[in-house]
């Protein structure tokens, strides 16, 4: 059964699959820590779903195993635009159709398929990114991959360029061998992060990453961080892109037809004009769209206040006239930041 299981998920796509036991995770006991010193921020759930990512038997009663999928987003890299607007980084998982969309559909397939299998009094549950599930240190037991030192999973088919998805079974499968990390000395990572969010190595406070700043944080973003933000306006992949792991990296079989090339390189003061039926349209389908349009204008005013000149004026005015507040309060910054380049 578990051959059939892998052959049917490479058969949808996938570029690795691998089985692991329903037996808590050995890191459940540091994310207990991780919580209690606050690392999480106003990542809520994360906390209130915490027994649950300690013990898949609490997802799913009966749980016998864990089945692993991965699927990568590599894909070469787009050259700069030549001319004179500034531009903004989106994270490389967000240049595509959302993941949850495309994973999604061929795990509802996979999960029917498994239950299928495994006859009648088969009971499953998919997640991709989305249910309280430690799927990182589950993926390396697995056999995945790796928990890096920047606390993500790289895999040495696939390198850090890697959706995760998970499929929680009753059927027993017999579980693969897990990875062994293979960090070895290398800090690379540490290194490159600009907020240093990694505190330590396998240690983050999200409060300070450039991810969490521009995706899970509502508000205000600290103004010791901006300028550390430059001109990413959605996440940042700092410490995946300077892993040697990344020499292995392949192009998937899944996401290479739902790539968003429109996202590579986006002008700044386009995205800074869009009103909120601009902004739906512009990012339909896409991972954008859970900032919301005062999110990611937010954003966009940060990344102005560091790479932009006089020519982001008039646009950054308009902006500070915003009926959102928290727009109008990043456009101030901005305009004071070009200000203070210019004197």
């Amino acid at each position: 059964m578990k051959s059939a299981v892998r052959t049917q998920a490479q058969a949808l796509g996938f570029d690795d699959c691998r089985i692991t036991t329903a037996t808590p995770p050995a890191s459940a006991e540091s994310l207990h820590q991780w919580l209690a010193a606050g690392h999480h921020g106003e990542m809520a759930w994360l906390a209130r779903n915490a027994a649950k990512r300690a013990d898949p038997q609490q997802v799913l009663p009966g749980a016998q195993s864990v089945i692993l999928l991965a699927a990568s987003y590599h894909q070469e890299k787009i050259p700069a635009q030549k001319n004179n607007s500034p531009a903004g980084v989106i994270a490389r998982y967000a240049q595509f159709a959302d993941y949850h969309e495309v994973l999604g559909a061929r795990l509802k397939e996979l999960t029917a398929f498994v239950n299928e299998l495994g006859g009648a009094s088969t009971r499953s549950l998919w997640y991709v990114d989305t249910g309280p599930v430690l799927e990182r240190d589950l993926a390396q037991r697995a056999g995945v991959g790796f928990v890096g030192k920047h606390t993500n999973l790289i895999s040495r088919r696939l390198g850090n360029w890697c959706f995760l998805a998970e499929i929680l079974t009753t059927l027993a499968l017999p579980p693969d061998t897990p990875e062994k990390n293979h960090c070895g000395r290398c800090t690379r990572c540490l290194a490159a992060c600009p907020t240093q969010a990694i505190t330590a190595p396998f240690q983050l406070d999200a409060r300070k990453c450039i991810s969490y700043l521009t995706i899970e944080l509502k508000g205000s973003i600290p103004e010791e961080y901006r300028r550390a933000i430059g001109n990413r306006i959605y996440g940042c992949d700092d410490c995946l892109a300077v892993c040697p792991w990344n020499r292995f990296a392949q192009k998937g079989n899944l996401l290479r037809d739902h790539a968003r090339r429109d996202l590579a390189q986006p002008d700044l003061l386009a995205l800074l004009r869009l009103d909120e039926a601009g902004f739906k349209s512009r990012f339909a389908g896409t991972p954008l769209l859970r900032t919301k349009r005062r999110g990611l204008l937010r954003n966009v005013c940060v990344a102005l206040g560091n790479v932009g000149d006089a020519t982001a004026r008039p646009d950054l005015t308009r902006a500070a006239a915003d009926p959102e507040p928290l727009i109008a309060e990043h456009a101030r910054w901005a305009l004071a930041e070009i200000a203070a380049r210019e004197s």
